[in-house]
């Protein structure tokens, strides 16, 4: 390799590395290399990362799966080679939140064996086929992350009674019989 050749190469990996975008490389969706901004989105150091599977980045094993068979099969159909979606990714500190994700695959005979995707954190509630109010989106954000109805009410300073009347409502239109199946449904509205 030229002189030339390795300094290009070298510019190439530390443009990877300090990119501003969360970008992640992987195979066979194993976290094969990831940049600064990754580590940041989801907190992890690169040891904690690189060689496992994306399954540590998700809420839930059913949501891995679910986006998992979905993403393969779009790509397997896709001319262009890419995936897009809104989805809920799990940060290690149990936070759960939304995301855009988009996925190019280097590999179109098998999608999953090289990709690379990009991440990037949603800071509003995504948008569901449910006819939700902004305030149940709200509440539902902080549901998933485990807060109670107490808690949620401190932090949206409102009354835990009226939290309780939008979980209650929550329970209603997704119609969930528990907290987890509450929990589980308001992960997978689309």
């Amino acid at each position: 390799m030229t002189v030339f050749a390795q300094q290009l190469k070298d510019l190439q990996r530390l443009a990877f590395m300090v990119s501003p975008a969360p970008q992640l490389i992987t195979g066979n969706r194993l976290m094969l290399e990831c940049n600064e901004a990754f580590l940041e989105l989801f907190g992890y150091s690169r040891e904690e990362l690189l060689g496992q599977s994306t399954l540590l980045i998700y809420p839930s094993q059913a949501d891995y799966k679910t986006i998992g068979n979905r993403s393969r099969n779009w790509l397997r159909r896709s001319k262009s080679g890419s995936y897009a979606d809104e989805r809920f990714m799990q940060h290690k500190n149990g936070e759960v939140f939304w995301a855009r994700s988009q996925g190019y695959t280097l590999t179109p005979d098998d999608p999953f064996k090289l990709m690379v995707w990009h991440f990037e954190r949603l800071d509003r509630a995504h948008q569901s086929t449910v006819d939700l109010t902004p305030r149940e989106r709200e509440v539902s954000m902080h549901i998933v992350n485990g807060l109670t109805c107490k808690e949620v009410a401190r932090k949206l300073a409102i009354s835990h009674r009226t939290v309780e009347v939008h979980r209650a409502r929550l329970m209603k239109k997704l119609q969930a019989k528990n907290s987890a199946e509450l929990v589980s449904k308001i992960i997978f509205v689309d």
